[in-house]
């Protein structure tokens, strides 16, 4: 039995747009390209009818080479399966939906080199923008970042970052630091005195700032942290040290600090799967209040971090050419929930 060979049907163009509305190829442009000249409405409603009809869509890659800038903007971040990435992604893609924008994501897994590669790659599409939100390391332009950073602003693309920026870069700032101080301080006021802490690799920025604040946080309180593991910042990351630490011993009435929220529910499990209770026996406290930690039981005592409202930011920093940079930073609340009760 033969196959039947459906025939394919070639893409509608801009010309053919203009012949079936019956105008100019210069009108049918102005109306789908986003041209910022007039056209009459009639002749718009005659094109945009017309264009429907043929499903026709407008050549992103021709449009970016015509404007030196297309209608995306570029986020990277470290892993897309990580809630904190997630709920980024959700503010900037309801700001980039306000914009009539599109979000190409990249994966960065914390490499700087894939980072650099990623940069470079991005800059052939010419987005409006590039958002940076993954952590960043000491040496995170060990693999030539900054000068494909460079070269994409000297295109008049905007670079954004979660953190610290340099010249010609826009900041989301957030006090990682201040945040993990007051929670390590509220964590000593409910009565506990020693502590662990589960952190990434050193070097780390948001990693190291949320070690350094937990650590004065609970020592201006009267505790110790006895021990920093480090790890990374996934949930196997967090499960694995504190597996390693209640091999070696840990005693009632510690709490664990994991670094992130995804650190810290891999502490419960490993706390569990050791025959051990979380809370009454050994507490635990996160970092970014995913959502998932308000559903794990006991809730997690974390620290609230506005995560949608950072990428709502973070776009706007991208887009707004009159963005303003002294805007204040969103304020961390720290929570206090059941894995952390009140010790006496």
């Amino acid at each position: 039995m033969s196959e039947t060979n459906t025939p394919v049907r070639s893409a509608a163009t801009l010309e053919d747009v203009a012949r079936e509305s019956g105008v100019s190829l210069a009108t049918a442009s102005r109306v789908l390209n986003g041209s910022t000249r007039k056209v009459a409405e009639s002749y718009r409603a005659r094109v945009q009818d017309a264009a429907d009809r043929l499903g026709y869509t407008a050549n992103l890659s021709a449009q970016a080479t015509a404007r030196g800038t297309s209608a995306i903007i570029a986020l990277l971040v470290a892993d897309i399966a990580d809630p904190y990435f997630g709920q980024i992604a959700a503010g900037v893609a309801r700001g980039a939906d306000e914009a009539g924008l599109v979000v190409t994501i990249g994966i960065t897994e914390r490499d700087p080199v894939r980072e650099t590669r990623l940069v470079r790659a991005l800059r052939g599409q010419r987005p409006r923008g590039l958002i940076l939100a993954a952590s960043r390391g000491a040496d995170a332009d060990s693999a030539g970042l900054q000068s494909e950073l460079d070269a994409f602003t000297a295109m008049g693309g905007r670079v954004v970052v979660f953190g610290a920026g340099g010249s010609g870069i826009r900041s989301i700032v957030f006090d990682n630091r201040t945040g993990a101080e007051q929670l390590g301080a509220a964590v000593a006021g409910a009565g506990y005195r020693d502590a662990l802490v589960i952190g990434a690799a050193n070097g780390l920025r948001t990693s190291d700032d949320r070690i350094a604040g937990f650590t004065d946080g609970f020592a201006s309180g009267g505790g110790t942290v006895l021990e920093v593991l480090r790890g990374g910042f996934t949930r196997d990351a967090g499960y694995a040290a504190a597996t390693e630490a209640l091999a070696r011993g840990v005693a009632p009435g510690t709490v664990i600090f994991g670094i992130s929220d995804v650190v810290a529910i891999g502490v419960m499990s490993a706390i569990r799967d050791a025959g051990r209770v979380v809370g009454a026996d050994i507490a635990v406290a996160g970092f970014d209040d995913i959502s998932t930690g308000r559903d794990v039981q006991p809730g997690l005592t974390t620290v609230h971090v506005p995560l949608e409202e950072l990428g709502y930011r973070a776009l706007q920093a991208a887009t707004d050419p009159e963005w303003d940079a002294s805007l204040p930073a969103l304020p961390l609340d720290v929570k206090l929930r059941g894995s952390t009760p009140p010790r006496d």
